[in-house]
């Protein structure tokens, strides 16, 4: 089936949805305050102040060892300060989809999916790091969100859902193939059509869009291919919230790591099992950070 007619197919089903979780309004008002140029850290706190969750987990996320700071912060205040305003976007979109997807869907439990969510969003910013990709809060941020479609398809076609995950549970296959077989569109393209009715930055549009395919992305095939890799990486490393998919992976032989290596010379003599040995120590952290996230009803 081709590009469009996975797309339309897509489109479809997200447009026949009345229901379909919004962006918090704290949250927007915060991304248009952060474009004014002359913006002060106060003006912002004082909004996300109005938002007691989001004021929570944007605490929550700090004070977690994806920041790591000296001493815990208490102050929102101080937080936005400690983050610095390039940051502050990232975290007040991160903590927004958490709102918006805080209940766990119908067929899995949406803590194991922030577990993988969070899992591709830190090791992104790691593979990101080592290949001197300039942008480390994109890589993060485009982890976290690449999975948002399949939310989507769990809430809002269950049914159907369950119905692809129960037919890979006798043969080797991915969740995308099975999805594209029985529902003729995959999470890919469904959570692409999510990302543009909430206006999403293009780059982040194109790694949900492609981040099993980064070999059709045009605009940063580099990103798209970090979240890939990070991607197969967390669902090899059991953060994977369906339990029941199909992989291989083999680092030298993925697409990703071509594309990749082609743009960064130090890749090409760099150890490859020891990469993978140092990115299975941002595991106990991913775990941490959703449940200091999750365990509470703040």
């Amino acid at each position: 089936m081709d590009k469009k007619a996975l797309m339309d197919k897509a489109e479809q089903l997200v447009e026949k949805i009345d229901d379909l979780p919004t962006i918090p309004v704290v949250a927007t008002q915060v991304l248009q305050l952060l474009d004014q140029e002359d913006v002060r850290i106060e003006e912002v706190a004082d909004l996300m102040l109005t938002d007691q969750v989001m004021t929570a987990r944007v605490l929550k996320m700090l004070n977690s060892p994806v920041y790591k700071p000296s001493n815990q912060i208490t102050s929102l205040r101080r937080a936005l300060v400690y983050l610095g305003a390039h940051h502050i976007r990232e975290v007040a979109l991160t903590t927004s989809l958490i709102s918006a997807f805080a209940d766990d869907s119908r067929v899995f439990g949406i803590k194991s999916f922030w577990e993988h969510s969070f899992g591709v969003g830190m090791v992104s910013k790691i593979i990101a790091s080592k290949i001197g990709y300039q942008d480390l809060e994109r890589a993060y941020i485009s982890g976290i969100i690449h999975d948002l479609g399949v939310v989507f398809l769990s809430n809002f076609m269950p049914g159907e859902f369950q119905a692809v995950l129960e037919s890979m549970k006798t043969r080797p296959v991915k969740l995308v193939d099975a999805e594209i077989e029985r529902l003729g569109t995959s999470h890919s393209e469904i959570g692409y059509c999510m990302a543009r009715k909430w206006n999403f930055p293009e780059a982040y549009c194109e790694v949900i869009a492609n981040h099993h395919h980064p070999d059709e992305a045009t605009t940063d095939p580099v990103l798209c291919s970090v979240v890939n890799l990070s991607d197969l990486f967390c669902t090899v490393r059991g953060l994977n919230y369906s339990n029941s998919e199909w992989v291989s992976f083999n680092l030298a032989e993925e697409p990703a790591w071509q594309i990749l290596k082609k743009e960064s010379l130090g890749l090409a003599d760099l150890d490859e099992a020891r990469f993978c040995y140092e990115l299975d120590d941002a595991i106990p952290d991913v775990k941490e950070l959703v449940n200091s996230i999750f365990n509470s009803k703040e």
